[in-house]
């Protein structure tokens, strides 16, 4: 829909990500573009990441159990939008497109857009201790390793890994990075929305 407001009509996008599929489309509607053209609302996008987070939030406190695109509004609201304190706002919630099968992959995005998650590429020696080191001079101590794969083993040398960590709190991702970068060790941040990152995670 912005994409066909910046155009004065409605155009076919080349791709879409229909994680959010209750809103994923590559073209609005013909009947649909002008009502909202001609509405004067105000179109905003969302991350993935927020939505995943305010269906979370949404279910853990609230007791609602919203789809991808059920949460958008509140997810914006929380994101995007500042309201004057004592203002009345309303969101609209659905949930009946729902999977419960994709839980792990809404905690995992929800994870990654809060910062607490991150995808590493790391150089081992294969040597006996180099993980020890790793774990001793590199991750603090509320950092935790929730997935270690070797890519390659052909190497007798060197072996690349893909590490991903857990933070404790988001502002430990400095001081990682920081002990990341004075290690010895060829470290390379995966970072979301890559291509490196779309084909390994």
């Amino acid at each position: 829909m912005i994409a066909a407001m910046q155009a004065g009509s409605p155009v076919t996008l080349p791709e879409v990500d229909s994680f959010v599929d209750g809103a994923a489309v590559r073209r609005a509607g013909d009947v649909t573009f002008p009502m909202v053209r001609d509405s004067g609302a105000e179109l905003l996008t969302v991350s993935e990441g927020a939505v995943c987070t305010e269906m979370l939030e949404l279910y853990q406190i609230d007791g609602i159990i919203a789809e991808p695109a059920g949460a958008l509004a509140s997810a914006a609201l929380l994101e995007e939008i500042s309201v004057a304190q004592d203002s009345t706002v309303v969101c609209l919630l659905s949930g009946g497109n729902n999977d419960v099968s994709r839980y792990a992959e809404v905690v995992e995005r929800s994870m990654v857009h809060r910062g607490l998650k991150h995808y590493f590429l790391v150089e081992f020696p294969q040597e006996p201790g180099a993980l020890r080191r790793f774990l001793d001079e590199v991750l603090g101590k509320d950092d935790d390793i929730v997935l270690f794969e070797y890519i390659k083993r052909d190497n007798r040398e060197t072996g690349a890994a893909l590490v991903c960590i857990e933070l404790g709190r988001r502002e430990d991702y400095d001081l990682l990075w920081g002990r990341m970068k004075e290690s010895p060790l060829k470290i390379q941040h995966v970072a979301p929305g890559t291509t490196a990152y779309r084909f390994l995670i």
